[in-house]
């Protein structure tokens, strides 16, 4: 199975789905540098962080139900339904956060904010656990190396083997 969503061969999801998961742990840095004694200002970009994630997280959100209807109705179906609703879980606890600060004058994290960004970021942590799987079954052949074993022969610049990177001049 392929996704129907697709970039030079690549699906869109796994590319997209980097941005709300980083864009939710810079906030969460932010917000606890402001709860720990930091400037407002930090609380403030937090905020505002997580609405860009928050957004992120909804454009994600479309390409996996895109990619869902081609998901054959098996254990990858359940697999793929559970990392969607992690992902939608996480980023509700999100929402929640950033409904909660709306409101404010500053919009800055209290200590019960990010308590529920962290465990929030604890849920997205499955969420990268079940997308990795996803991966591995869709896409065996793209997966990750798991040891440094597969830096070292021919899968290098200077290898035998095939090139990873290739540099090609322009044609005059």
């Amino acid at each position: 199975m392929q996704s129907r969503l697709r970039v030079q061969g690549h699906p869109i999801q796994p590319m997209l789905v980097t941005f709300p998961y980083g864009l939710f742990v810079c906030a969460t840095i932010f917000d606890f540098a402001q709860v720990v004694g930091g400037p407002a200002l930090l609380g403030e970009v937090g905020y505002w962080t997580v609405v860009a994630a928050l957004v992120a997280a909804g454009l994600t959100m479309m390409a996996g139900m895109v990619d869902l209807w081609d998901v054959p109705p098996d254990r990858t179906r359940r697999t793929a339904i559970s990392f969607n609703l992690v992902n939608a879980a996480m980023a509700g606890l999100f929402l929640l956060s950033c409904l909660v600060r709306a409101e404010a004058s500053n919009r800055g994290a209290t200590a019960v904010l990010l308590v529920v960004e962290v465990l929030a970021l604890a849920v997205g942590g499955l969420g990268v656990a079940l997308g990795a799987r996803l991966m591995r079954h869709y896409e065996p052949g793209r997966a990750e190396p798991t040891s440094f074993d597969a830096l070292r022969g021919g899968g290098g610049l200077r290898g035998s083997g095939t090139r990873t990177i290739e540099i090609v001049r322009p044609r005059p």
